[in-house]
């Protein structure tokens, strides 16, 4: 190829990447514009080694130079904290991603299906019974029970109640993180959380029963406020799990590694969220759960808040908006 057909073949991307670097940085830049951004970079650095090496003309040698420069700069500059980008990605990004996320949605309809029907089946004991004290035992039956037997005291002190929200998240985290971890086997992963959400769902669905008396009312009493948050951080924890156990069999043509990869950038923002849950569960757990000060009305409207929360930010500002159906 002649020198003044390469030149003329290659100017269109020099003009697209200097238009780029205009906009490098500004909000209404889009994620495809930044990956061809970056393209468009590469690709003029290796223009510039090709046009010293064959000694292109001085002025589009110059003019590379200055390119590749100022678009170096531009890549790699300091920026300052921007908050309307980190709005962005906590509330735009994120509950859309989620949203759409089929991992997720497994997750979903795993531990809710057997969580609710695990719940009805201990409650209504007629439907299949003995079945609560196979999925439970009698011991532990008996062990939670007796530990609602009384209404809560309260911790009446601050560092009581800190204490307790250090434990609270302790606690929510091992079981946010047994779900990740097991789920990165995905098939070990969905034993764990079907286990999980059984047991859960006959605790529930047994302490809700009349005949358990004053326990069952101190056990809601308890679980009411904070049971939104921790239940949904469980899920989103076997979610995100589950997203980068796929990610190393089912690989879309990358390597296993480079999948690997993709697939635990895209679980970041799930695991964010779930962390988030966690420790608001924990401290409402930590505050106002176990008070028996605070009214149980006042628990309910926590609860039903926290549930409303929970759908405005994953299904109203998760839901496609009609512009995008028209951008893609």
């Amino acid at each position: 190829m002649k020198v003044a057909d390469l030149i003329a073949a290659r100017q269109p991307n020099w003009v697209e990447l200097e238009l780029l670097c205009g906009k490098m940085g500004s909000s209404d830049m889009k994620p495809d514009e930044v990956h061809r951004f970056s393209t468009l970079y590469r690709a003029a650095c290796a223009d510039l080694a090709l046009a010293e090496a064959y000694q292109l003309p001085p002025n589009t040698v110059e003019y590379l130079h200055r390119l590749v420069a100022k678009s170096h700069n531009q890549l790699y500059r300091s920026r300052r904290y921007r908050w309307q980008h980190w709005f962005d990605v906590v509330f735009i990004n994120t509950p859309r991603q989620i949203f759409h996320d089929p991992c997720v949605h497994v997750a979903t309809i795993v531990f809710w299906g057997l969580f609710l029907m695990s719940a009805f089946l201990a409650y209504q004991d007629s439907r299949w019974p003995g079945f609560c004290e196979n999925i439970l035992g009698e011991d532990a039956m008996l062990a939670v029970k007796q530990n609602h037997s009384n209404s809560q005291e309260g911790y009446g002190s601050y560092v009581a109640n800190s204490g307790a929200f250090g434990g609270y998240v302790w606690h929510n985290a091992g079981i946010g993180l047994s779900c990740f971890v097991s789920m990165l086997g995905v098939l070990p992963g969905l034993v764990t959380l079907a286990f999980n959400a059984t047991y859960l769902g006959a605790a529930f669905g047994y302490m809700f029963r009349p005949e358990v008396g004053d326990s069952s009312a101190n056990f809601q009493r308890f679980v009411t406020a904070h049971g939104p948050f921790e239940l949904t951080a469980i899920v989103l924890s076997a979610g995100a799990g589950l997203r980068i156990g796929i990610g190393w069999i089912r690989t879309n043509g990358l390597t296993r590694l480079d999948s690997l990869l993709k697939n635990a950038r895209e679980a970041l923002p799930i695991v964010m969220t779930a962390v988030a849950l966690f420790c608001l569960a924990a401290i409402i757990e930590g505050y106002v759960s176990p008070e028996p000060s605070v009214p149980w009305a006042f628990k309910g409207v926590i609860s039903l808040g926290s549930s409303f929360a929970l759908l405005f930010y994953f299904v109203v500002l998760g839901f496609p908006r009609s512009n995008e159906g028209e951008d893609g």
